[in-house]
C-alpha cells in the first residue's frame, strides 16, 4: 500500500519541534511509504534575511534545508522515500520572485498557501471582531479570490489548507454567500491539474476536523479535482495523523484515487 504525507514542518521555521530527520523516523514508525518534507518558505521579497523567525527560515538558509532533506533522501532511501518540498506563501505581487526563487532547486512538489489577507493573518481571531455579516462575506470572498489566483499562477503542485481561515473562526466554514469564488478555485484545480490537500492540522485548532470541509470536498469531486494528503505536521508524532479515516471519507464522498508528486510528476494511487 503507498501510504504518503506531503506536508510536515520542523525547527527551522520557528514554531516546531524536531529536527527533519525526526519527522523522516515518524514517517518509518506511522508507516508512510513517501514522506514529504515542506518547511514554510523564506520571505523572499523582505530586506531583512529573517524577518519573521517565529514564523519561516530564513532566506540564507533555504540552500541549507534543501541539502538537509537530499541528505536524508539519501540515508533512508530504502526505509522511506523523502521527498523535497515547500510550504509557499502566496503574495500575487511577489510571484515571479517566488518562482525564480525556487528554480535552482529539485523540488519534488511546492504547496502554495495563502496564509495572509489585507496584510493580517488568516489565524487572527481579532480580524472578525465589529465586522457585519456582509463584510465578513467579503472576507471570505476575498480569501478564495487569492486561492483561484495561486492556482492559476503556475507556481505549485498542491493547494494548502483551502478553507484553514475556519481554524480559529468555525462559523467560516459556512460556504453560503462565497459559493461562485469556491466554485472558481475548484474549477482552477481541475482546469490547471493540481491538487488539493487534505490537511488534517484543522484537528489542532478551534474548528476541529480537517481542510476543507466534506461540503467543498464534495464539490470538488463535482468539478474533477484531485486531492492530495498533508497531516501538516508541527510535531513528529502528528506525521500520517488521521490517513486512514480521510480515506474512508474520501471513497464515501466519491473520490476514486488521490495523489502525491516525484520531481513534479503527479502519482496517481488508487482509494
Amino acid at each position: 500500500m503507498t501510504k504518503f504525507d506531503l506536508h510536515t514542518h520542523h525547527e527551522r521555521c520557528g514554531h516546531a519541534i524536531g529536527t527533519i530527520e525526526d519527522y523522516v523516523k515518524a514517517g518509518i514508525d506511522a508507516g508512510l511509504t513517501a514522506i514529504g518534507i515542506s518547511d514554510h518558505s523564506p520571505y523572499f521579497a523582505h530586506e531583512l534575511d529573517q524577518p519573521q523567525p517565529g514564523i519561516a527560515m530564513a532566506r540564507s538558509d533555504l540552500v541549507n534545508y534543501v541539502e538537509e532533506v537530499l541528505r536524508l533522501k539519501e540515508k533512508y532511501r530504502d526505509r522511506i522515500e523523502v521527498l523535497l518540498g515547500m510550504e509557499s506563501d502566496f503574495f500575487p505581487e511577489h510571484i515571479e520572485l517566488y518562482r525564480k526563487s525556487y528554480e535552482p532547486y529539485p523540488f519534488d512538489y511546492i504547496i502554495g498557501s495563502v496564509h495572509q489577507t489585507r496584510g493580517v493573518s488568516i489565524f487572527n481571531r481579532n480580524r472578525w471582531k465589529s465586522k457585519s455579516r456582509l463584510e465578513r462575506i467579503d472576507e471570505k470572498k476575498h480569501y478564495y479570490e487569492l486561492i483561484r489566483q495561486s492556482a492559476q499562477s503556475g507556481a505549485f503542485q498542491i493547494l494548502g489548507h483551502i478553507d484553514a481561515m475556519k481554524g480559529y473562526y468555525p462559523l467560516f466554514a459556512d460556504i453560503r454567500g462565497a459559493e461562485a469564488e469556491i466554485d472558481a478555485v475548484l474549477q482552477a484545480v481541475a482546469d490547471t491539474g493540481i491538487s488539493l490537500e487534505i490537511n488534517t492540522s484543522g484537528s489542532t485548532k478551534d474548528c476541529g476536523g480537517w481542510y476543507p470541509s466534506d461540503e467543498i470536498l464534495e464539490r470538488a469531486v463535482h468539478f474533477g479535482a484531485d486531492v492530495t494528503f498533508g497531516s501538516d505536521a508541527h510535531v513528529p508524532n502528528r506525521v500520517g495523523d488521521e490517513w486512514e479515516s480521510v480515506q474512508r471519507r474520501l471513497r464515501e464522498i466519491g473520490f476514486k484515487h488521490w495523489v502525491f508528486y516525484r520531481q513534479k510528476v503527479k502519482i496517481i494511487v488508487p482509494l
